[in-house]
This record gives C-alpha cells, sequence and structure tokens, in this order.
C-alpha cells in the first residue's frame, strides 16, 4: 500500500512541476553544459558562462538585478531606428519606434517588441513596490515597468542599457 501511495504522490509532483512550467525538454536539456543549453525556448547558463560571456556591468545588472545609475547608459539618448535585443541571449525585446524620451535617464519604452511577453515579477527591494521585467528566454534582469508611460499604454519600461543591445535598422 505505501508504494501505491508513494508512487502516487511522485506523480502528482511531476505533474505539478510540469504544469507550472518546471519541465521543458529530456532530463538532458535541463542539465546546462559549456555552451549554455535551450530548455525550449530558455536558455539557461551556469553562473560562471554568465561570468565569461557579459562584461561586469552586464552581469550585475542582468544576473544580480543592479542598475546603471541614470543618464549614463548607452542608450538613455539613441534615437537611431532600430531593434533593441537582450544582451544576454540576443532575443528581440524593443524596437525603436516604442521608445519615449520619459525623462529619466534609462532607456524607455512603451511596449516590448509585437509577440514579447516580457516576465514581470512584484518587486519591494530598496523600501518600495515596483514590477521588475526580465528577459522571457534567459531570465536576465531588464528593469521595471511603470503605470505612467505615454498612451497608447499609458506604460513606461524603464530598460538598463547594460541588459541591452542595439541594433540599427539596416537601410
Amino acid at each position: 500500500m505505501r508504494w501505491i501511495i508513494g508512487g502516487i504522490l511522485i506523480a502528482v509532483g511531476v505533474a505539478w512541476v510540469w504544469l507550472a512550467g518546471g519541465f521543458q525538454g529530456t532530463p538532458a536539456a535541463m542539465t546546462p553544459t559549456k555552451e549554455g543549453t535551450a530548455m525550449g525556448d530558455k536558455v539557461v547558463k551556469t553562473d560562471a558562462e554568465w561570468r565569461k560571456e557579459l562584461t561586469p556591468e552586464q552581469y550585475r545588472v542582468m544576473r544580480e538585478k543592479g542598475t546603471e545609475a541614470p543618464f549614463t547608459g548607452e542608450y538613455w539618448n539613441t534615437t537611431e531606428s532600430g531593434v533593441y535585443r537582450c544582451a544576454g541571449c540576443g532575443v528581440e525585446l524593443f524596437r525603436s519606434k516604442e521608445k519615449f524620451d520619459s525623462g529619466c535617464g534609462w532607456p524607455s519604452f512603451f511596449e516590448p517588441a509585437p509577440g514579447v511577453k516580457l516576465t514581470e515579477t512584484k518587486d519591494t527591494s530598496h523600501g518600495m513596490t515596483r514590477i521588475e521585467v526580465t528577459c522571457p528566454r534567459c531570465g536576465g534582469h531588464m528593469g521595471h515597468v511603470f503605470p505612467d508611460g505615454p498612451a497608447p499604454t499609458g506604460l513606461r519600461y524603464c530598460i538598463n542599457s547594460a541588459s541591452i543591445k542595439f541594433e540599427p535598422e539596416k537601410k
């Protein structure tokens, strides 16, 4: 009888993790490799791999949830046409068409690129409540989203330049 109950509990636990999105791919695909492992659409790398691939500033911001000082990032005042990709995995996250000057000192967008669903998490650090946004593919910290942006969304995605790479539009 204990074997049956134990088997049922294991099956329920596996089903629960699977339904919550915990298993993506085969067990072999869940083990990070030297290059990083794509889990479905996810990219998983070890801490050492991220440190090797990212600059110290990118690592601090993207993997340790840091922020750069306002008006110091590479893209806060960029007005050129193109796309902004995740500095960690290269997935397109934002387009220059949705970028605006919010005056906050960080690149600001009123919405992500079409089809992109950033991961949003409640952030209560530093004595305030905000919504953190992370890359849906590699989990890298991008910044925060605030409800004080322009039409049509009313949102302001306040993004660290260290978290993104700009790709100019090809002419």
